[in-house]
């Protein structure tokens, strides 16, 4: 028999290619999988509760009513302009993602000053995104300009609406047409009052308070909207943060001439391999919570 070689190195340290992937390729693609079922859960949980809150008769959110500002032109000019912003945050992290195959393309031409150029632009791409998340975020909790009304103890006695108990104070969010007349109440539960008179009768002496969407309440529907909202999105944005700083270290890296001395930039491939995967996340948390 003849005798086999073997490198004591490679089968301690995993040096030896499998499916023609390094040891570290593999076990990101292990990462990346494990982390996909996590975000499928998440997904098809929101959509699991959506789909049962609308079969109670609850109301649902609408996107094209909740994520309507964009900077400069609600901030300054007041003019709501739907899913504008997000279609922006979408662009901005796809660009993102093509400049992290640049990269990548160029490291596998060792190209270290083209390296350092296309992950410079991809770290800029993930600033802005989640510089617009913030942006996002930070309307969404503080809501519309007409925000909510607290009705007196007993307002809705006799009038048999769900969840309600009698005697108690109830905190409505009015829903206005494009002239601003109150067409219906939503309770934060979502369960709407849909008769025009009854509505603004309630709040014509009501007390004003704050509208948005938070943890407790949301006036633009029930709180499970805000709850999966802020936790999906606020997930995804912290890989994308994630991402941003593993980038800054393979700037670094590059910058050194860490790589130039391997002989390889396989560590690009590895980070592009996560980056691509969290903006193909984006693109299913965008479908679930803006376009459906």
């Amino acid at each position: 028999m003849s005798d086999v070689s073997v490198d004591p190195k490679a089968l301690v340290e995993g040096e030896r290619p499998a499916f023609n992937a390094s040891y570290g390729k593999l076990m990101m693609w292990f990462f990346l999988v494990s982390d996909a079922f996590t975000f499928s859960a998440l997904l098809i949980t929101y959509g699991s509760l959506r789909v049962r809150t609308v079969a109670e008769g609850f109301s649902w959110a609408n996107p094209e009513k909740v994520f309507t500002h964009t900077p400069i032109l609600y901030d300054v000019f007041h003019i709501e302009a739907p899913l504008v912003f997000v279609g922006l945050m979408t662009f901005i992290l796809i660009l993102s993602s093509v400049t992290m195959v640049l990269a990548v393309e160029a490291g596998h031409r060792k190209s270290q000053r083209e390296v350092s150029k296309w992950v410079a632009y991809t770290i800029v791409g993930g600033i802005a995104f989640l510089s617009c998340q913030a942006y996002e975020w930070y309307h969404f909790i503080e809501g519309s300009h007409h925000g909510a009304y607290m009705l007196e103890a007993g307002a809705l006695d006799g009038m048999n609406v769900p969840g309600v108990k009698q005697g108690a104070a109830v905190k409505v969010f009015p829903v206005k047409d494009a002239a601003g007349e109150v067409v219906e109440l939503r309770l934060t539960s979502g369960v709407p009052i849909q008769n025009k008179a009854v509505a603004q009768k309630l709040i014509a002496n009501a007390e004003h308070t704050e509208g948005g969407a938070n943890l407790r309440a949301n006036e633009y529907g029930p709180p499970a909207f805000a709850d999966l909202f802020f936790f999906v999105t606020g997930f995804h944005g912290t890989h994308v943060a994630s991402g941003v700083l593993l980038l800054i270290i393979l700037q670094v890296n590059v910058n050194k001439g860490t790589y130039e001395r391997r002989g390889h930039y396989e560590m690009t491939e590895k980070i592009g391999l996560y980056w691509h995967f969290v903006d193909l996340v984006w693109v299913f948390v965008f479908t679930f919570f803006y376009l459906v």
